[in-house]
């Protein structure tokens, strides 16, 4: 039950900017924060550019949406690993404990 309600609240904060804000472009900080230093200093340059541009928003979505399903699962499987391990390494000790129990 206590999931369920985690899932909906989490559902509710991502939907509820949307129609709070319902004709607001929702940009990135990297347009904002290139706007502001173009204002504040107009001959600033970059230190170096990028090497590859993707030909659209959608790829650079799809790259951004692939980049974050492989950090999850990298994380995933490093919890999924450290609890699979911890679970299995009391397992043997109880086993343990029972075969000296056992033996004497």
């Amino acid at each position: 039950m206590k999931n369920i309600i985690l899932f909906l609240l989490v559902i509710i904060l991502a939907v509820f900017p949307l129609f709070v804000q319902n004709n607001a472009e929702f940009k990135g900080a990297d347009d904002q924060s290139e706007k502001l230093i173009g204002e504040l200093a107009p001959s600033y340059e970059p230190w170096f550019n990028s090497l590859w541009a993707p030909p659209s928003g959608e790829i650079e979505s799809l790259l951004f949406s692939l980049q974050a399903a492989i950090g999850s699962i990298v994380i995933g499987y490093v919890i999924g690993f450290g609890h699979a391990r911890k679970k299995y390494s009391l397992k043997s000790e109880v086993e343990i404990k029972m075969s000296h129990v056992e033996n004497k």
